[in-house]
C-alpha cells in the first residue's frame, strides 16, 4: 500500500512557555499513532510523517484528540501533504524571500476547511509597510522591517481568523518542503539544522 507524506504544523506549543512540549515525546507520540519515518524541525511544532491513510481530515481528528490527551491542552493541527507544500513553495510571489534584510517574510497556512480567498478578506494589508497573498494552500505575508510598527500583519493575532492559521517564516517553510522531498541541506542560515529524527 502506498503511504503518504504530510507535515502536521502544530498551533500554540512551547510558546511563552506554555503548553511545552519535547520533541522527543512529541515523535514518541506520533509513533504510537502508526505513523513512520517521523522527524521534527526546531521547537516551534513541525511533524514530518509517512501515514498509509490517505485520509487529510480523518487524520487531523486522529492527531488532535491524541496529542489533547497526551499533552493535556487543546491541539490544533494544520495538515499539509508533501505535494501541498511544494505547491505552496511553487506558488510564492515573485521575488519572495529574496531580500530577507529587508522585509519579514511569513506563510501562513490555512487551516480546512477555510480557504485562503476567505481568510485573505479578512486581513488588512498597510500600503507601503505590508504586501499580502494569497495561493491555493497559504497566505504570503511580507513586510518591511524598518516599518514593522505600522505593520496591519503584526495584528493578525487579535483577528478570529488567527484560530484557523498557523504561520511559519519563509526558512522554516523551505525547510520542512527540503525534509519532505529528502533533500534537506545540512546547514540553514550558516548554523547546524536542527532537524531531529526518531530512531528504533
Amino acid at each position: 500500500m502506498s503511504q503518504g507524506r504530510y507535515i502536521a504544523l502544530l498551533r500554540g506549543i512551547n510558546v511563552g512557555g506554555k503548553n511545552i512540549i519535547k520533541m522527543a515525546d512529541l515523535r514518541a507520540s506520533f509513533e504510537a499513532m502508526g505513523f513512520t519515518e517521523v522527524e521534527t524541525y526546531i521547537q516551534s511544532g513541525n511533524v514530518v510523517f509517512s501515514s498509509k491513510s490517505l485520509d487529510k481530515p480523518k487524520l487531523v481528528r486522529t492527531i488532535e484528540k491524541t496529542l489533547s490527551d497526551a499533552f493535556g491542552y487543546r491541539s490544533r493541527v494544520v495538515l499539509v501533504s508533501s505535494k501541498e507544500l511544494e505547491a505552496v513553495v511553487v506558488q510564492a510571489p515573485p521575488g519572495f524571500g529574496k531580500q530577507p534584510t529587508r522585509y519579514r517574510y511569513d506563510v501562513a497556512f490555512v487551516k480546512e476547511p477555510l480557504r485562503t480567498e476567505e481568510a485573505l478578506q479578512q486581513l488588512t494589508a498597510k500600503p507601503g509597510v505590508d504586501a499580502v497573498h494569497a495561493g491555493e494552500h497559504a497566505l504570503y505575508f511580507r513586510r518591511l522591517i524598518a516599518k514593522n510598527a505600522f505593520s496591519q500583519l503584526t495584528r493578525v493575532t487579535q483577528l478570529p481568523l488567527y484560530q484557523s492559521i498557523t504561520i511559519r517564516n519563509w526558512n522554516t517553510t523551505t525547510e520542512l518542503a527540503a525534509m519532505v522531498s529528502g533533500e534537506a541541506s545540512s546547514e540553514i542560515n550558516g548554523g547546524r539544522r536542527r532537524r531531529q529524527t526518531s530512531h528504533p
